[in-house]
């Protein structure tokens, strides 16, 4: 009973409040987020200028401009959809960057304020500049959803007592860190793994395609990349890509479902 108290007392006195929800743009779902964007942002900032500085860029000019090509499309595309939308202010703060790390893993994630990272791992699969705008769509839009805050803000209540950030940080830094790490995918270097709920997987799936369509990229190429996926995973331990983002028959068949609003997008 006190364990339970534990998790849902801080919850519920959050949402009493009322300093503890937003709304995810887009989609318009209501979201748990109690975390300044200032100290999102500051902390993503931080954590992806180490890693960079501890991981090895790809040497591969060819792969290394079509990832920041891809990105920066992407990048033009959400920036024009939120203009469109009069939700620019929600970019505020954002320092875009795009890289290609030399890793085995197959995996890519995108941290607050537009710092995203593929890992060569991945590029067999994406195949193609259109398969791996689909990859950096989907990572993208979790960022743009604010699902890591929305996971910190779960983390903080149930895990750490509710405290803020930046007491988090203080008091228990490594213990903060790594679940940092963990939310955005970077969990296996800290044997840690929290993957985002079927909501936030199915809402980037989602975005993802609205914004890689804007960009110029065909949407329906996710249905065969999402399948190349799924078929990797058979018969072996899953590629951690996969450890936090579900590749299912459900996946697959939703995204067919959703192809019909993205093409409305599509060279629009």
């Amino acid at each position: 009973m006190q364990y339970l108290i534990k998790i849902f007392l801080p919850i519920i006195i959050f949402s009493i409040i009322g300093i503890s929800c937003s709304t995810v743009a887009i989609t318009g779902r209501k979201q748990l987020n109690i975390i300044p964007d200032s100290e999102m942002l500051s902390m993503s900032f931080q954590q992806y200028d180490e890693f960079i500085k501890t991981n090895k860029l790809s040497a591969n000019v060819n792969n290394t401009n079509m990832v920041k090509r891809a990105g920066s499309n992407i990048q033009n595309a959400v920036q024009r959809y939120f203009a469109e939308n009069n939700m620019s202010d929600r970019l505020n703060g954002y320092n875009w960057e795009f890289n290609l790390v030399e890793s085995a893993d197959v995996n890519a994630w995108c941290m607050p304020g537009g710092k995203v990272v593929v890992y060569t791992g991945i590029l067999p699969l994406t195949q193609d500049e259109s398969g791996l705008a689909v990859v950096m769509g989907h990572e993208i839009a979790h960022a743009i959803a604010e699902h890591g805050n929305e996971r910190m803000s779960q983390i903080l209540l149930t895990q750490l007592g509710g405290i803020a950030l930046s007491e988090a940080l203080s008091s228990q830094p490594l213990q903060t860190r790594d679940l940092w790490l963990g939310v955005y995918g970077l969990g296996a270097q800290v044997g840690v793994l929290l993957p985002y709920s079927r909501t936030h997987e199915s809402e980037a799936d989602k975005l993802g395609l609205i914004f890689m369509s804007m960009a110029g990229y065909d949407p329906n190429v996710a249905v065969d990349f999402w399948e190349r996926m799924a078929a990797q995973k058979q018969g072996q331990a899953p590629p951690e890509f996969l450890s936090t983002h579900p590749s299912d028959r459900t996946r697959i068949e939703d995204i067919k479902k959703n192809l019909p609003e993205a093409m409305k997008y599509y060279n629009k």
